[in-house]
């Protein structure tokens, strides 16, 4: 049993740290080494490590879009890309977007039980949805390690996160629901003269998508992701439900865009009607990689980056990965 899938466990995800089940004790003696239960994020990288080395082929992630991250980055740092492992997620983390899309289904005891049994029947791969993860890299770092996660956002959602992480809104609200307050927040900023003009003139930025699309100027709102569904229903991206599974879908909202209102109010609800579609102020597509130049920092699934000193980064994809769902 013990050779069957590895858990990376977060004791101190929201989640697990008000669980007072036998749900950890349990794992961790039916696991033995293969319970991965890091002190730092330094450790996380050698345990992933070792679980390359002995060819480990799934790996349950029990935490929140920061832990599923770190795996990921882990794993693409170790992991041969036609070789790569498959991946449940338990959502036991303040941020749980990627677990809405490609999430197992079930968390604490019932879904060790249900890991046990597909693992003893060999069909851990019976039942998976195929995402590929999203890369950043700073190609003029050589210091700096790529990092993968799964949704990316720059200029106000930057701005939007960083309101969502203050203590009168993240300890009050799941954080979905944290970023959903934090935008409309935003948005009643926009009805002061001064916050209007800072927020609406955006940040500058240069996007290369693809080998013909480029983008230029102010931008109000960048975002971008390797997830085929976001809570809520909102999908503020122009593709359908036959999207690629190997691309970056991305919205592009230029500083200062014409009728932002009733555009929020559109995409908040998954709708992108031909009036917003053939905007030019809004840009959306799907493309295998984005070359990026701003000033300003990015988010990748919560966490706050930094574009380094020449303000280029890279977004590209992984090969596809296999998501397990019970």
């Amino acid at each position: 049993m013990t050779g069957c899938f590895a858990l990376v466990y977060n004791p101190r995800s929201r989640r697990n740290m008000s669980d007072t089940s036998a749900y950890a004790p349990t794992a961790r003696a039916l696991l033995g080494s293969n319970f991965i239960d890091p002190a730092d994020r330094s450790r996380l990288d050698a345990h992933i490590a070792d679980l390359a080395s002995r060819n480990m082929d799934c790996i349950v992630i029990d935490g929140g879009d920061g832990t599923v991250s770190d795996v990921l980055s882990a794993v693409h740092r170790h992991y041969a890309p036609d070789r790569l492992p498959a991946i449940a997620v338990l959502p036991s983390g303040n941020t749980n977007l990627i677990a809405g899309d490609v999430g197992f289904g079930l968390r604490g005891t019932k879904a060790l039980e249900r890991l046990q049994q597909l693992a003893v029947s060999n069909r851990l791969r019976r039942n998976v949805r195929r995402r590929c993860g999203l890369v950043v890299q700073w190609p003029d770092s050589e210091d700096r390690p790529p990092v993968v996660g799964m949704f990316h956002g720059a200029a106000a959602f930057t701005r939007g996160i960083e309101l969502a992480h203050q203590p009168a809104i993240l300890n009050n609200y799941s954080h979905e629901m944290a970023v959903i307050v934090s935008f409309l927040s935003s948005v009643g900023r926009l009805l002061t003269r001064r916050s209007r003009q800072e927020w609406m003139q955006g940040d500058p930025m240069t996007i290369l998508a693809g080998a013909q699309t480029r983008l230029e100027g102010n931008c109000f709102l960048f975002l971008s992701t390797t997830l085929q569904r976001l809570p809520y229903r909102i999908w503020p991206f122009w593709t359908g439900q036959d999207m690629r599974d190997d691309t970056i879908n991305f919205l592009y909202v230029t500083g200062r865009p014409s009728q932002l209102a009733a555009a929020a109010w559109a995409l908040l609800r998954g709708r992108q009607p031909a009036w917003l579609r053939h905007n030019p102020d809004y840009s959306s597509g799907c493309e295998e990689q984005i070359e990026m130049h701003l000033n300003s920092d990015f988010v990748l699934d919560g966490e706050v980056f930094s574009p380094g000193a020449t303000g280029r980064i890279i977004l590209s994809a992984t090969a596809p990965i296999d998501f397990i769902h019970a």
